[in-house]
């Protein structure tokens, strides 16, 4: 007897984009307020001006869906023909049930395949990867890539390691077949050497002893604090300056397109400063356009990216059909590049 194997579609693109951000703007004046610091040197250091912030009945999972439901209207794409939902995220706050499952229902989508996947800020990297590999093997036509963080829900807004920098949202894309292949294979790695360098300050088991000798048996008596995100930015950017550079120019090598036929490059938005040191290490042309939504929307991790390209696109920094060099990396340290064909200009943009 021979089992049979799944075939897919060999071309595979982003067809449909959507982004939600949330409603409140955290200007460096008000992370001053809580920091020891000044809105000048904040960004001076990281290219950040304001950063969102989640407030009254937003969440990861409400972020999730509205991003989520704009990139298939965007896509134009039947929700029925979505097999699959990738949830890139490293802030849903319970490992069970994990979120996928949940934002696939209140998109509509109950029942099918739904999973996150956890890898810091090139998580939707990986997600975009695992998508194209699951439609050209044949276990979905269409896939939703969404990624969404609430990193302000594990900040120390007194940490000038982080309070800075980082933001909430979510971005997400529809992913499925195209008459030319819109999506390079995926370059990706990771340095667990130097995992340590993006990590949170205890582990669960940690924080619940430290809740359990602070509380006793009466849960009521006093908070137990809160788990909370550091980041060794001088290490981390020691380790950017190094890997980075061959990520991206192993990304081109692998996708078949030459430095010059670049139109667009999408980073990470971890810092501004990172960013033009890349181009420049690169050799990309001074006048190719580069996403610089952290100015405004500060480091969304494994939203950024989704979010970025969409700013890009609506505000005609980009157009629909270039070629962009995407990178995404932090948290594991862990970094993914494709070479890629921006989806069309969202009918239904976050702004």
């Amino acid at each position: 007897m021979t089992i049979a194997v799944q075939r897919g579609r060999e071309n595979v693109a982003m067809l449909g984009i959507g982004a939600y951000r949330p409603r409140r703007i955290v200007s460096n004046a008000e992370v001053c307020e809580m920091l020891d610091s000044t809105p000048e040197w904040i960004f001076e250091r990281t290219g950040i001006r304001n950063r969102r912030w989640i407030s009254g009945d937003e969440t990861l999972q409400t972020m999730a869906v509205a991003a989520g439901e704009r990139a298939i209207v965007n896509s134009g794409v039947d929700r029925s023909k979505i097999g699959t939902l990738v949830l890139a995220t490293s802030s849903w706050l319970k490992l069970t049930p994990h979120g996928a499952p949940s934002v696939a229902y209140d998109l509509g989508m109950n029942g099918i395949p739904a999973f996150d996947l956890t890898s810091g800020c090139g998580g939707f990297g990986y997600g975009l990867s695992v998508a194209v590999d699951m439609i050209r093997a044949g276990s979905a036509e269409y896939v939703l890539v969404i990624g969404a963080e609430t990193m302000t829900v594990g900040l120390d807004p007194t940490d000038r390691g982080t309070a800075m920098i980082f933001g909430d949202g979510a971005g997400a894309v529809v992913v499925g077949p195209s008459e030319e292949n819109g999506i390079s294979p995926t370059v990706w790695g990771s340095d667990g050497e130097n995992a340590g360098a993006i990590a949170q300050d205890v582990d669960f088991l940690e924080f619940m002893n430290k809740a359990q000798a602070m509380q006793g048996t009466d849960p009521a008596l006093e908070p137990v604090g809160r788990m909370s995100l550091r980041m060794e930015g001088p290490r981390v950017f020691r380790w950017a300056a190094v890997t980075l550079p061959r990520a991206l120019s192993s990304a081109l090598e692998l996708s078949g397109v030459a430095k010059e036929d670049i139109e667009v490059f999408i980073p990470h938005q971890a810092n501004a400063r990172i960013n033009e040191l890349m181009k420049k290490n690169l050799g990309l042309a001074e006048d190719i356009p580069m996403a610089g939504d952290i100015e405004n929307t500060g480091n969304t991790s494994a939203a950024s990216i989704p979010l970025a390209m969409e700013e890009m696109l609506v505000t005609g920094k980009a157009k629909g059909g270039q070629l962009a060099l995407v990178l995404g990396f932090g948290a594991g340290l862990s970094y993914a590049g494709q070479v890629v064909t921006l989806p069309p200009q969202p009918i239904e943009p976050s702004f």
